[in-house]
């Protein structure tokens, strides 16, 4: 016989029976992550691995499914918005082609600021907090910052100096770097990377400015000819996640997803420098030939882009403080 006590407990069980279920529920997470870079690329293999390990770490209770090759119709230089709006969860961000949101986000691609991945790192030391300021006012936390290998001049033609390079349409990924090759008389051309080998197809650029990584990302074999290690700038991907998402984890969730990125980064950085040499032999192998740039040359080159480093703390007062520190640490102040 049910009496209403019976009842009453029933009802009772089955209404924490529910809040327990609803919270089962809430703390079961899936997320899209959006990157333009290919399966293959070291970058989205990293996400790969991160993913994977999250999964692993948090039981099935935060699962992220990577979106390579702008699965989700995002170009690059419209991550940093979508992840800030909520049009999606989490996206690899390139960094210097966020600069016409945040202009300090160029900072890593003033020239030859930085001569191996050892000075980036202590550079990284001074300018990460702004990135994570930067991040926060666009309603976004960074989880993992990894940098793009050393930079080349990917070309059709074989020169031998600067004047070698004068009216070369070059693509490039951001405009701290089309002041910069215009400045050494090549004709620079921002081009997204989904755009990018429809440009080379079509004649529309006979160059373009970019790891060796991007390199074989683009089968550059099939347009170049020649490579030329300049090592001229650098850019980093920051996998950032937005804020109301993070939020919506719990505490130990946050805790478990920030310590897995912090652990697993430093291996990202050695998987960057591995994919520098291994990309370069796979062009060398394509058919590229690696055209070895004269001190004369470079020299040349570093003159015609020094100004650039004032012209970017003028034009961002926020970099002037992290980069001085820095060049005091380089001893270059």
């Amino acid at each position: 016989m049910i009496t209403r006590r019976n009842f009453t407990a029933g009802a009772a069980t089955l209404l924490a029976a529910g809040h327990i279920s609803t919270r089962a529920r809430a703390a079961t997470v899936s997320w899209d992550m959006s990157t333009v870079w290919p399966d293959g690329n070291f970058h989205t293999q990293n996400a790969f691995a991160f993913a994977e390990e999250v999964k692993k770490q948090s039981g099935g209770t935060v699962s992220i499914t990577v979106k390579a090759g702008g699965q989700l119709g995002f170009k690059g230089p419209e991550h940093l918005r979508a992840v800030r709006d909520g049009l999606v969860p989490l996206a690899d961000v390139l960094n210097i082609q966020q600069v016409g949101d945040e202009p300090f986000m160029g900072v890593e691609s003033i020239p030859f600021l930085c001569g191996s991945v050892d000075e980036l790192k202590v550079l990284h030391k001074y300018v990460r907090p702004e990135y994570e300021k930067i991040a926060a006012r666009n309603n976004q936390k960074i989880l993992y910052i990894v940098p793009w290998p050393t930079q080349y001049l990917h070309l059709k033609a074989k020169v031998a100096d600067v004047e070698g390079l004068k009216n070369i349409k070059i693509r490039v990924p951001d405009k701290n770097a089309v002041e910069m090759l215009n400045a050494i008389g090549m004709a620079a051309v921002m081009i997204p990377w989904g755009e990018t080998i429809p440009a080379l197809a079509s004649g529309a650029v006979a160059g373009v400015s970019t790891s060796s990584v991007s390199g074989v990302d683009g089968k550059f074999w099939e347009f170049l000819k020649y490579v030329y290690p300049t090592n001229h700038v650098w850019s980093s991907q920051m996998l950032t996640v937005n804020l109301d998402s993070w939020k919506a984890l719990s505490g130990d969730q946050q805790k478990l997803v920030a310590d897995v990125a912090a652990k697993m980064e430093p291996g990202f950085w050695a998987n960057s420098l591995k994919a520098d040499v291994d990309s370069l032999n796979r062009l060398k192998e394509g058919g590229m030939e690696v055209v070895p740039v004269s001190q004369a040359m470079m020299t040349d080159i570093r003159a015609k882009t020094a100004p650039q480093l004032d012209a970017f703390l003028k034009r961002v007062p926020a970099a002037d403080k992290p980069v001085k520190a820095y060049l005091a640490e380089m001893k270059r102040g």
